[in-house]
């Protein structure tokens, strides 16, 4: 029955992948029959003398570009987090750029993605440029707290007057699928290392297990008053206020505005025409409205940390995002699925650390974990930098736990945002029987086997108490082996580490008072530490270098035929369609983990996270 679901499920995303991968198709077509001269040529024109720059998030926040022209033309004008912040400081010393308006409410960032936008706002203002922050609504298109987190970077918030300030927290749920497994006659047998590690705890139990509640708890609590604490100082208020705000959210427009937590309420236009009139009023001409991707575009890529001397020293920049597989990566044409494949990134890694040119490597994770031997042969590759003298730090994005600690135990030094979560320390493991299912539909299966073990992980049975001790040493030796490499990387005693594993998330802040990181910040951070590391002095200029290289000529000139179609309403549909697969996807996850290989699993942090 499982299987069946299952199938049904993926017929059905099936369905809309297919759908947009004809669409995409024809676009792909007529780019390569039709072609425009103008695709050719760069799609971004020189920057104007006076300008206002615009951070929308509504055209979305990622990591890194795919490498595919097709996911690609489904994003659009996606801003690149690492270019988004480089701009920004490049624009704080850019006398051309007169200010900068921030358009929220709309989107999906993390909480360590908009901490790090945020530190660059900081960064821009105290160039003393202004920064007006707008948004129709805080919480009816995206998380109201997040959004609202940005926005008090800015000097001036303004709302339309029929929004509200949703700034109502964090909540985190997920099924417990334990009785209905039991009604329809599936067994879950799990076992885990220790008692906070509850990647599976729904399968097994009918809610919440207490230490699961109780880490989960703390690390929300850890990220709101972050928030509340940022806020306070950023508005002129005590924290304490704000936390009591928050409990009671949302406001209408006028409240926020007498609580100071908003400046004006207006519409867009006469937002502009504000923005438009102060420029000038300073003695400014008028100022054209330039989007941050735009900008990004016209800028060499980390600003005044970059050097085209030849000459210059070149620092590797390494991404591994998404659930570990032991496989390649995987870059969803269509709907974006992202996979970090331990043969790709453990190939780049090796590259950057076998290249005589670079001096030193970042390695940007963003990972809730996954396969333990994926996770393994990434960590060699960070162990071996270390080994030979090559500096490798890790930049920690939203996530960074579990497999995505692993991977990160051995660098030289380990940077992330008060908010990333990271930890999770612990393995899980085990698989569901269906026996009982099959008995009550009729099924019989049957068959023969060469080795006593060989069906040890077929859902058609239980584990025997061999297979079950077998499982039970399994895990000690990988928990074992897992503490004691976070030990070794961290140079903490192995009675520390198990203080601090067991499975338990962390946030960044609290991360670093138990001694997993060892600074708090993002790119910028970590390219700072790689440099002091490889003895670069602060202020020079370096080249980074991308690992793996870019693209061959052919991919880059889809790339640039599909960049010349910039048709909103395609872009619309294929985000439709990426909704609705997006919406289906726990339910084939669930049904995966049921019929799935549960080795796969094995460092996988709680699936409730990260905070959206």
């Amino acid at each position: 029955m499982i299987r069946i679901i299952l199938f049904l499920l993926k017929c059905v995303v099936g369905l809309f992948a297919a759908v947009g991968f004809l669409i995409i198709a024809g676009v792909v077509a007529g780019a390569l029959l039709l072609p425009r001269f103008d695709a050719f040529q760069p799609r971004v024109a020189e920057v104007p003398d006076g300008m206002v720059l615009v951070l929308d998030l509504s055209e979305g926040l990622v990591e890194q570009r795919p490498d595919n022209p097709l996911a690609r033309a489904s994003l659009g004008p996606t801003l690149v987090l690492r270019e988004a912040v480089t701009a920004l400081d490049a624009a704080g010393r850019d006398e051309r750029v007169k200010g900068l308006v921030i358009r929220a409410g709309w989107g999906e960032p993390g909480l360590a993605q908009v901490q790090e936008l945020r530190e660059a706002v900081a960064g821009f203002r105290a160039q003393g440029k202004p920064v007006t922050a707008f948004a129709e609504t805080f919480g009816e298109a995206g998380n109201g707290t997040l959004h609202y987190f940005l926005a008090s970077a800015a000097g001036e918030i303004w709302m339309q007057p029929s929004g509200d300030l949703g700034i109502t927290g964090f909540a985190l749920e997920q099924p417990f699928l334990k009785p209905l497994l039991e009604d329809i006659g599936v067994r879950a047998q799990v076992a885990q290392r220790e008692e906070y590690k509850g990647a599976l705890s729904f399968l097994t139990d009918d809610t919440m297990p207490a230490p699961i509640r109780q880490n989960l708890q703390r690390y929300l609590d850890s990220a709101l008053m972050q928030i509340a604490t940022s806020v306070a100082e950023s508005r002129n208020l005590e924290a304490a206020a704000v936390r009591q705000m928050v409990d009671r959210a949302p406001y209408r427009g006028r409240q926020a505005v007498d609580l100071g937590l908003v400046d004006r309420l207006g519409y867009w236009d006469e937002l502009r025409d504000a923005v438009e009139a102060a420029m000038q009023s300073a003695g400014g001409e008028e100022a054209a409205w330039v989007s941050l991707g735009d900008y990004a575009e016209t800028v060499e890529q980390d600003g005044s940390e970059l050097d085209d001397n030849a000459d210059a020293p070149v620092i590797a920049l390494v991404h591994g995002e998404g659930p570990i597989i032991l496989a390649e990566s995987e870059n969803d044409p269509i709907f974006g699925r992202v996979t970090m494949g331990a043969v790709d990134v453990a190939e780049a890694l090796a590259a950057a650390i076998d290249d005589p040119e670079v001096a030193a490597i970042v390695f940007r994770v963003d990972s809730p974990g996954g396969s333990y031997v994926g996770s393994d042969t990434i960590w060699r590759e960070v162990q071996r930098a270390r080994d030979l003298g090559k500096p490798l730090v890790v930049s920690m994005g939203n996530v960074a736990a579990s497999g995505g600690y692993f991977v990160s135990a051995a660098a030289e030094a380990i940077v992330a945002q008060p908010g990333t979560l990271t930890g999770s320390i612990g393995v899980v493991a085990g698989k569901v029987s269906l026996r009982e299912l099959w008995a009550d539909l009729g099924v019989n299966w049957d068959g023969v086997q060469a080795g006593q073990r060989a069906a040890i992980w077929s859902p058609n049975a239980p584990f025997s108490r061999d297979e079950w001790d077998w499982l039970q040493q399994t895990l000690d030796a990988t928990y074992a082996d897992f503490t004691g490499k976070v030990a070794a990387g961290r140079g903490l005693a192995r009675e520390e580490v198990l203080a601090v594993a067991k499975g338990q998330i962390w946030s960044g802040a609290d991360a670093k008072a138990a001694g997993l990181i060892d600074e708090l910040g993002g790119y910028r951070k970590a390219l700072s530490l790689a440099k002091g590391a490889a003895g670069i002095a602060e202020d020079a200029g370096v080249r980074l270098r991308a690992f793996p290289a870019e693209r061959d000529p052919f991919a880059a000139f889809l790339e640039d035929a599909l960049g010349g179609i910039e048709s909103p309403g395609m872009r619309a549909l294929l985000r439709s369609l990426a909704r609705v697969a997006e919406t289906l996807a726990p339910l084939v996850r669930a049904a995966e983990t049921l019929t799935g290989d549960p080795r796969s699993h094995a460092l996988q942090s709680p699936q409730a996270i990260p905070v959206r």
